[in-house]
């Protein structure tokens, strides 16, 4: 029920277009964007890789995304557009604090948080 209720109200905050989380504004995608995981494995590629690793499983620098503390159900789809905008401080590994990514617009992450969802299917994290 709470889980029901804290998602009803994170649709209206989304619907209504003033959503935030922790005092941060949360990027909005193009509304009725359809994610591409094949483009988001380009920007991926490209802006990524080289912490989270070329196979997903993470570098000496970064924590891999092929691992069950990213279930979408413990970071949601948000926690991707709010790292890359704001960053994010370390809370589960000691890499460090993960600085924003310059350059990627809120629809690059639906593409890239595409491509990373579906990986993470492939090896049963859902």
């Amino acid at each position: 029920m709470r889980r029901a209720l804290a998602c009803a109200c994170a649709a209206l905050l989304l619907a209504a277009g003033g959503a935030q989380a922790q005092g941060m504004r949360i990027p909005q995608p193009t509304r009725g964007l359809m994610p591409n995981p094949a483009a988001g494995k380009k920007l991926y590629e490209a802006n990524c890789v080289q912490c989270h690793g070329a196979d997903l499983r993470g570098t000496p620098t970064g924590p891999p995304l092929l691992h069950p503390v990213y279930v979408p159900s413990h970071h949601g789809d948000v926690s991707f557009q709010l790292a890359v905008k704001y960053g994010s401080r370390r809370h589960h590994w000691n890499f460090g604090d993960m600085p924003p990514v310059p350059g990627l617009t809120p629809d690059d992450v639906v593409h890239i948080t595409a491509y990373v969802r579906g990986e993470q299917r492939k090896v049963g994290i859902q």
